[in-house]
């Protein structure tokens, strides 16, 4: 996989139909295989603690380390809303200071706690999970947005994990392009400036 110059540097891409948006999270069995089997998270999941939302398909096998990582062995790819994500987006908050967006410290860490979402932004990783010059969305969802996520926005959740395994296999054989062949279509997610102006530095918009 090759890193096109003319990737923006900050861009939501995201596997999506016309109603939906795909987006990963990696848990321990206990939580995956019921929340996958069920088509909802199981009671124990903890609606009150943030959980972190991944539209890209690789950042997550960077995070979890192709689902070998301890409770990150099962990959679910979880379907929400676009209406859900896109409310999740304006009502985030950068996790980190910027003096670009925000006026001061003071009032970032008000904005921070009082916001119900917030994004990272990390480098995207490319099949063998090493850093791109582009940037990947993080979302993390605490409070309303978690309840909201969970009992709301939720359309399907599937286990990937088997796809994880072969992708993985596949890169470990130094099969790259049949590797890239399996990963999921993520393309720009529309929106740019409007949905994630407020969330990037300045100069980085997101079609700059």
């Amino acid at each position: 996989m090759t890193e096109s110059a003319a990737v923006p540097r900050h861009q939501i891409r995201a596997a999506t139909t016309a109603d939906t948006v795909t987006v990963y999270q990696a848990y321990s069995p206990q939580i995956g295989h019921p929340a996958a089997r069920d088509g909802h998270f199981p009671a124990h999941w903890k609606r009150d603690r943030m959980t972190w939302i991944k539209p890209s398909f690789l950042w997550m096998m960077y995070r979890c380390g192709w689902a070998l990582k301890e409770g990150q062995e099962v990959v679910l790819a979880v379907e929400i809303t676009r209406d859900g994500f896109e409310w999740a987006l304006r009502n985030a908050c950068l996790s980190h200071y910027d003096a670009s967006l925000h006026t001061d410290h003071d009032t970032w860490r008000r904005t921070l706690r009082e916001s119900p979402t917030r994004v990272q932004w990390d480098p995207e990783r490319d099949l063998r999970l090493r850093p791109l010059q582009h940037r990947s969305l993080q979302l993390g969802l605490s409070g309303e947005a978690s309840h909201r996520y969970a009992d709301e926005w939720l359309v399907s959740l599937r286990d990937v994990t088997p796809l994880v395994r072969r992708i993985h296999e596949l890169v470990r054989s130094n099969q790259l392009e049949a590797a890239e062949r399996l990963l999921p279509q993520e393309a720009p997610y529309p929106g740019g400036e409007e949905l994630v102006g407020h969330l990037v530095g300045r100069g980085m918009a997101a079609g700059a």
